[in-house]
């Protein structure tokens, strides 16, 4: 099964503000196993950063006045997607930027159903806990040195490997893939080795165990065992 984790950085908190898209990135899943195929880009959003915005992700408005716009990139990127599963943090945020500007450049919205929500699926683990990223990521002891600022193709990297741990952590090497050719010559030779016929372990109890437990009972106040 192919998956697609994805992670937005914008101008600002509010799309209904007119804030955009700076960055995108996206990561891909395959039975929960990353591929190293990603998807990013830097994106022109055509006005400047909110401060608070440009401390968390510390993309200038110079250098953004120099990178694409989204409808530049809006089919490459609907490329990547295809029709995979989304994984997204606290889903609603970015689903609103991104259908904003899918819808800008001519493409159809993306609907939620085809959205798992990361955010949701840790607040069911950890009721009444930080579940933040960050938090995730503390919690899951995922190492985040490199992350300096927040970035959408390192999120959508870390954010993987928390969705990874949120859906039971990787399970690599389990031989769940075709056996190979060595793998079904041991089985095989294993189906063909005789089986050694061992007597049933005994389960009545020695005349010493019955001796003990009529001692244990002694201790007790009208034991269910005597009683009949």
């Amino acid at each position: 099964m192919r998956e697609v984790v994805l992670d937005t950085e914008t101008t600002g908190l509010d799309v209904l503000a007119g804030h955009r898209i700076v960055e995108i990135g996206c990561v891909e899943l395959v039975n929960h196993v990353p591929t190293g195929n990603t998807f990013q880009r830097y994106l022109n959003p055509d006005r400047a950063n909110e401060r608070e915005a440009f401390e968390v992700h510390g993309l200038s408005d110079s250098f953004l006045s120099r990178q694409m716009r989204f409808r530049e990139i809006a089919d490459d990127l609907m490329d990547f997607l295809t029709d995979s599963p989304l994984i997204i943090h606290n889903a609603a945020f970015d689903l609103g930027f991104l259908n904003f500007e899918l819808e800008q450049a001519g493409h159809p919205r993306i609907s939620g159903e085809r959205v798992v929500d990361s955010l949701e699926l840790a607040r069911r683990m950890f009721p009444g806990q930080a579940n933040s990223l960050d938090a995730l990521m503390r919690r899951f002891e995922i190492d985040a040195t490199a992350r300096t600022h927040h970035g959408a193709l390192l999120d959508a990297e870390l954010l993987a490997q928390v969705y990874l741990e949120l859906k039971g952590g990787r399970q690599q090497g389990l031989g769940f893939g075709p056996a190979s050719d060595d793998q079904a010559v041991a089985v095989e030779d294993e189906a063909e080795t005789e089986t050694t016929v061992r007597d049933a372990r005994p389960h009545e109890p020695t005349a010493q165990e019955l001796a003990a437990h009529e001692a244990f009972l002694d201790n007790l106040n009208d034991p269910i065992w005597r009683r009949g």
